[in-house]
């Protein structure tokens, strides 16, 4: 899952929900010494991506790629992924999502003194841009994709993915439909 699920699955503290992103952001030896809350939020960010991977119904995702994709499909699906929580969200929280995302971006401030400057300039950037929000909206999900596009080591357009998201929309949402429920099952109440 990408951010906006690991964050939904948080607990509410902004350590927590700050130390359940850091692992995509920083290496293991970056995250030693940081505070109980952080050390939390890491543990449940290492579950929700072990019990993704390991899920059949994430695996039919990842092959609805060609094979050009293949390498970056659970990058992509995690992104797609979070488009469908964000586009449904209503259906996942009382809280609407502009306050939510909102809500998390104000409460940053709080920890920036804690995490590593390279942590605290993703979510600067996060907060500028809205990506959260932005996640909702198909648009925003192929400029993630972009955005994405320029950090990888080699050159790859994971934007070009969209065409695959666009021609397999009804798929790639009815498997998040069967595996968001199960995830949310192991992680919150598991």
């Amino acid at each position: 899952m990408n951010w906006l699920a690991h964050l939904y699955l948080s607990e509410p503290e902004v350590e927590f929900r700050v130390g359940n992103l850091l692992p995509d952001w920083l290496r293991p030896w970056e995250m030693v010494g940081l505070s109980e809350g952080f050390q939390r939020g890491i543990l449940r960010h290492r579950a929700i991506d072990a019990f993704t991977d390991a899920n059949p119904l994430v695996r039919r995702s990842v092959r609805r790629f060609e094979k050009s994709f293949r390498r970056y499909g659970g990058v992509l699906t995690d992104v797609f992924y979070d488009h469908f929580l964000a586009a449904g969200w209503s259906g996942h929280s009382t809280e609407p999502l502009g306050e939510f995302v909102h809500g998390f971006y104000d409460s940053v401030g709080e920890v920036r003194g804690h995490i590593p400057a390279e942590a605290c300039a993703v979510l600067e950037h996060m907060r500028a841009g809205d990506w959260l929000g932005s996640y909702a909206t198909v648009a925003g999900i192929e400029m993630t994709l972009r955005r994405m596009s320029r950090r990888l080591r080699f050159p790859f357009d994971l934007a070009a993915a969209m065409g695959v998201l666009e021609a397999q929309y009804e798929g790639f949402r009815e498997d998040f439909e069967g595996f968001f429920p199960m995830l949310k099952g192991e992680v919150l109440e598991g």
